[in-house]
């Protein structure tokens, strides 16, 4: 067979082939499109608000979102609408009277209802307490929800439930025959209103993944949402506060930074471990260096005596006495040979053969007249 048919039949095959594959892969498989969420990033993440604010917009409505409500730069006109998320025990007394100041005159105002707190609950001027709600401490239940056309639907499961106290005007309110707390109540103030709701999940982002925390994404929460804006829709502003208070640093760091914290703290731990002593027999401490100068110049001058260096020993005594020569006399300094052994003994009023031996090198191994001149030397310089 000649190279150019087996060239053919190779290439015939290799077409043959791919068309097989091609044809399993189209009868097996259908090009689809699917919608996958992916995680949040940005504004949503710390703002639970914003896919209200969003929704609200598109709409056609003004609306904007704070992490807390400034009253000294925000005018609240009579149409607006407020809705907090935080503790509204947390206001302080101008703040609340400001807001019953604005909702006299038009204003809604939406809060979540917290959870009792002593110290809280014990400010007689709180905004709660002046409206006359106090919190309950029955335990959450959901309340069922007849929407036309739907499935019962549940709310404020997870919500803090609340009583009314006083001479509060209510407009609407929603709770069950089981007691007398509520879930959601309407309380007329003057020409405005104000919303109590137990629970406010229902109206923020919603988690996307398919999970219990659906937010707006379902539509009886986008229903009931609309229901409680309804008093004031389309007449004004909506300002949505997510967040009074500041989360704390400590507490962010630990839960969105261990991707960077955790990985440091096991380098930390294996540095320590490898840097760490093996257990074993205890080992005696060493001995502390000896640091005394005079130490060290009795064992400089012993090193050179031993090795025959006595002469450097006289030269350095020599050295020091004609260094304070020159300081107390500089003019017998000056002088050499027998002239400067007689000033030197005019000046100490020594005898002259006396200085003459003291300036005299002894010999290398006359241990004697080594040390008799170094004497000389020292009480002449002591002398001057």
């Amino acid at each position: 067979m000649s190279p150019r048919v087996r060239n053919g039949l190779f290439a015939a095959a290799a077409l043959l082939l791919v068309a097989i594959v091609v044809v399993w892969f189209l009868r097996n498989f259908e090009r689809v499109n699917t919608q996958v969420p992916t995680p949040a990033y940005g504004e949503p993440t710390y703002n639970d608000l914003f896919a209200l604010r969003e929704a609200l917009r598109r709409d056609g409505q003004k609306a904007e979102t704070a992490r807390k409500l400034d009253l000294s730069t925000v005018a609240l006109q009579p149409g607006d609408t407020v809705v907090m998320l935080d503790d509204a025990r947390t206001l302080t007394e101008p703040q609340v009277d400001a807001l019953l100041e604005w909702i006299e005159f038009g204003g809604q105002l939406l809060l979540k209802m917290p959870a009792p707190d002593e110290d809280l609950d014990a400010n007689d001027n709180n905004l709660l307490a002046r409206l006359g709600v106090v919190p309950s401490e029955v335990p959450s239940r959901c309340q069922l929800w007849n929407v036309p056309g739907q499935e019962v639907h549940q709310e404020f499961c997870a919500g803090d439930r609340f009583t009314l106290v006083g001479t509060t005007r209510v407009e609407r309110s929603w709770g069950d025959d089981s007691d007398d707390t509520l879930a959601w109540a309407r309380l007329r103030y003057g020409l405005g209103r104000i919303d109590v709701l137990a629970d406010m999940d229902f109206l923020r982002n919603g988690d996307g993944d398919g999970g219990t925390d659906t937010g707006l994404r379902d539509v009886p929460h986008r229903d009931l949402t609309r229901l409680l804006l309804a008093p004031n829709y389309g007449k004004g502003t909506s300002y949505l506060i997510y967040a009074m208070e500041s989360p704390s640093l400590w507490k962010l760091l630990f839960k969105r930074g261990w991707p960077i914290w955790l990985p440091l703290l096991l380098a930390l731990l294996a540095w320590l471990w490898a840097r760490s002593q093996r257990f074993g027999a205890r080992l005696p401490s060493p001995k502390a260096e000896r640091r005394s100068l005079l130490e060290h110049v009795r064992a400089s001058g012993e090193h050179l005596y031993r090795f025959g260096k006595s002469p450097l020993l006289y030269d350095a005594v020599r050295q020091s006495f004609l260094k304070r020569l020159r300081q107390r006399a500089p003019v017998a300094a000056a002088l050499s040979g027998e002239l400067q052994a007689r000033a030197i003994a005019e000046h100490l009023q020594w005898p002259v053969t006396r200085v003459q031996t003291a300036l005299q090198i002894p010999g290398s191994r006359d241990d004697t007249a080594l040390r008799e001149r170094i004497r000389l030397l020292i009480q002449m310089r002591n002398q001057l």
